[in-house]
């Protein structure tokens, strides 16, 4: 509690970011213009009224002045320690400050009012007694008490004794608060806080709570600076005992006449005696300074060690000699796969150039050598990924598999930085270092299904990998030296080569792998596919014999795909059931399959070609239904548009798509519309129906999505057909893109559908004009089986399609109600 008394009249003494307390005395340099200034004014003052000189001395905060200061008497002036004048001031009362006034001297002159202060006691009549909202004596005791315990606590820290005693002989609460102002942990904010609370128990509180929040703090700091210096110590002894240990296993080697230590210890002598490219050699060096500058705990020591024994195990100069006999490769390559000449000419080039190069000294040619790139591009089952393993028996290599489907993290290629936890080389890397050779055919198998995220895309770090001009100096992120992967003949697979990044795709030779015909799986199926699966089920190659008729029924009834991969299962089914006949008793051995036992061993067939069907049975048996060609991810497939008419008094006109269409198919369907609206008289088809009727053009198996240009001249020739009640010959499949004068236009795929038409039982083929040349990929056997016939207009097709007019009344047009 306080009170305010008669002003009074004080030169102002600044104190720059310091603050004096009431019962402080401090030392003040003379040398500044105004302390000296503030003190002459004082003695010229105290001239004419008896007492000590007094001053205001006042807190200055960053220029600008409190509105509390401190009433200090000159107490001495001298010099001091250092030699300077000086004073010494005795903090005497607080001073609220007023109006500026005159005096005598320099110095500015203020008036200010004391603060009186009401000390609490423990008499009867204290305002402090219960009741009034104050502190009563029993808490200002024990206030006192805290104070001078966290006061003596700090103090005995620092070893101020005397200290102590002249806290603890303080009973003033007034002054036991102002004592904390020579505290030299509290910033100017604190002090100024203590200045300004005339209040004295309110002074002693906020004291005892600052040297509460530095004590603690005090300890904090304490216990860390404990917890280092304890680690400290445990390094330091660790490492000396280590040292020791390390003398004494010398000594102790030395007396045994053993050597220095075993080579796979010593990290500098086994990259020495490596054969190791120089840039290697040197920065594996430096990593082996760091290793043997670095504590055996440290995390450190563990990484180095890691990259060392993966780099001392990369083959840096090991190279498989290849086989140049190119006639022998050839061989290994026909016994081996069926078909695929493409592929088996592309590596037969690759090896004959290889072997001239050689012969001519052309080997390196600026740091490169003749790496080849090749993208096998198939449908599944074809023989993609068997193929790499035999290119590497062809050329007498190591073979190595690295599987790419679903990897969306970049670092899988390019490996992870050494400052990951558990990081390690890109899976090129590894294919390198587990082939044991710089030159492997190295498969990237379902380059395709290579995803990207939030973690990089895998097939942008593929770029420099497949580049012949860039990956001579391949650098991996774990192993941060350049590696010449020039050498390596990389082969990649892949379903379907749109889903290939077209940068990726430029930097690769594409191989096409279309699909076999018939007479190939039956070659396929006897030569490789049945000794397999004989071996697998337990039997001999003499105990079950498979004629060619029942394989051949195998390829064309009972599968119907690209590849033969479903050839196989359905050969292993028929194996197991005869294996678990005989041993149930139920069949001797031998045994030879003929076409008519496949149904009473593996079930009916389920794919009978629609030429073997009966007329009733057949899918354009009726008007409106056109059988249409296209490529999916399995190869060829045999695709049947089906069309009908809106009921003319429920339907709206327009047209209705239904079977997941994308939207090129939609635009497709619009243009054969409107083609047949606007040239249906010419056609001499009822066009009246289309602009009254609506019409719906279905696309079966609903589930599977479909998209592309190539079923526009089927859904003309189905909705032709449907206005016209003509039937599509059962015979005739299609593809072509239409315009919307009637102009057939190119298409892709065209070797594929061919196949997929000779699978299917087709014998008519009708292809865009300028598709012809692609016909010169299609087997020679499979060009022989069907009547293909290159159109350059709608009409045309129209002709060759559809069947003629039968004799009377037209059959009855389907109707969507």
């Amino acid at each position: 509690m306080a009170a305010e008394s008669t002003p009074l009249a004080l030169p102002v003494l600044p104190l720059d970011d310091e603050v004096v307390l009431p019962g402080m005395v401090v030392p003040l340099d003379l040398s500044d213009s105004e302390v000296r200034a503030a003190v002459e004014a004082a003695q010229a003052a105290a001239t004419s009224e008896p007492g000590k000189p007094r001053v205001l001395l006042v807190p200055r905060i960053d220029g600008t002045y409190a509105a509390t200061g401190v009433l200090g008497t000159v107490e001495q002036v001298g010099r001091l320690a250092d030699g300077d004048p000086g004073a010494l001031i005795r903090g005497r009362d607080r001073v609220r400050i007023g109006a500026g006034t005159t005096g005598p001297g320099a110095a500015l002159w203020v008036e200010g009012t004391r603060i009186e202060e009401t000390v609490p006691d423990r008499s009867p009549g204290s305002p402090f007694r219960p009741g009034k909202g104050d502190p009563y004596p029993g808490q200002v005791a024990e206030l006192v008490t805290e104070y001078k315990a966290l006061a003596t606590a700090w103090l005995r820290k620092r070893g101020a004794w005397q200290v102590v005693d002249r806290v603890q002989a303080i009973d003033d609460v007034s002054a036991l608060a102002d004592n904390s102002g020579y505290s030299p942990f509290l910033s100017t904010e604190q002090k100024l806080a203590l200045l300004e609370t005339a209040d004295p128990v309110a002074r002693l509180k906020l004291a005892t709570q600052q040297l509460r929040d530095h004590l603690a703090e005090q300890d904090v700091a304490e216990s860390i600076a404990k917890d280092v210096q304890d680690g400290v110590d445990k390094q330091q002894r660790e490492f000396l005992l280590r040292r020791q240990l390390e003398a004494v296993r010398k000594e102790l080697r030395e007396l045994n006449g053993e050597q220095e230590g075993e080579e796979s210890d010593d990290y500098r002598s086994r990259v020495e005696a490596a054969d190791l490219p120089e840039k290697v050699r040197e920065a594996a060096l430096k990593e082996v300074d760091k290793l043997e500058r670095s504590s055996d705990q440290s995390p450190e020591g563990s990484w180095i060690r890691t990259w060392l024994d993966t780099v001392l195990e990369m083959p840096w100069n090991e190279r498989t000699e290849d086989a140049y006999d190119i006639q022998g490769a050839r061989a290994v390559l026909d016994a081996e796969h069926a078909g695929l000449t493409d592929v088996k000419e592309r590596i037969t080039e690759y090896l004959a150039v290889r072997k001239r190069r050689a012969e001519r000294g052309l080997g390196v040619v600026g740091g490169r050598r003749g790496g080849a790139v090749l993208a096998l591009v198939g449908p599944p089952g074809v023989g993609k990924t068997s193929l790499g393993e035999s290119v590497a028996h062809a050329m007498g290599r190591r073979f190595v598999r690295v599987a790419l489907g679903g990897v969306r993290d970049e670092a899988e290629i390019r490996g992870h930085r050494r400052t990951y936890v558990g990081a390690l080389p890109g899976r090129i890397v590894r294919a390198v270092k587990e082939a044991g050779s710089m030159n492997p055919v190295v498969l990237l198998d379902e380059i395709d299904k290579v995803g990207s995220d939030f973690r990089g895309d895998p097939s942008a770090a593929l770029l420099e990998v497949l580049d012949p001009a860039q990956n001579h100096t391949f650098r991996d992120h774990y192993l941060e030296v350049e590696l010449d992967l020039s050498d390596v003949v990389f082969l990649a697979t892949a379903n379907v080569l749109e889903a290939i990044p077209e940068a990726l795709a430029d930097r690769m030779d594409i191989v096409r792998l279309d699909g076999y015909t018939e007479d190939e799986k039956v070659v396929i199926a006897r030569d490789h596919l049945l000794p397999r699966q004989l071996e697998r089920a337990g039997l001999a190659t003499d105990e079950v014999t498979l004629g060619e008729g029942a394989l051949r029924r195998l390829a064309g009834e009972y599968t119907r795909e690209a590849g033969v991969r479903a050839l196989e299962r359905s050969i292993a089914r028929l194996l197991r059931k005869v294996a678990a006949q005989h041993e149930l008793g139920e069949r001797e051995l031998p045994l030879t399959v003929g076409d008519g036992d496949l149904r009473a061993l593996i079930g009916r067939p389920h794919h009978v070609p629609e030429s073997a069907q009966e007329p009733a049975e057949r899918r354009t048996a009726v008007p409106g239904v056109a059988t249409g060609l296209a490529v999916t991810g399995a190869g060829g497939d045999v695709l049947y548009v089906e069309a009908s008419l809106a009921d003319p008094e429920t339907g709206a006109a327009g047209l209705t798509l239904t079977g997941q269409l994308g939207d090129v198919m939609k635009e497709s369907a619009q243009i054969a519309l409107s083609f047949l609206r606007s040239h249906g008289a010419e056609l001499e088809l009822p066009v009246g129906d289309l602009k009254e009727r609506g019409a719906h053009i279905h696309f079966p198996a609903g589930a599977v999505p479909k998209d592309g240009p190539s079923a526009g001249v089927t859904m003309t020739t189905a909705l032709a057909s449907l206005l016209s009640g003509r039937l599509v010959r059962t015979d005739v499949a299609m593809t072509g893109e239409v315009s919307l004068t009637g102009r057939v236009l190119p298409i892709g795929g065209v070797k594929q559908k061919l196949l997929a038409a000779h699978r299917a039982g087709i014998t008519t083929v009708i292809i865009p004009k300028r598709n012809e040349p692609d016909l010169d990929d299609v087997p020679a056997h499979v060009l022989d089986g069907l009547d293909v016939h290159a159109v350059t207009d709608v009409r045309q097709v129209l002709e060759l399609a559809l069947s003629p007019a039968t004799n009377g009344a037209a059959p009855e047009v389907p109707v969507a109600v």
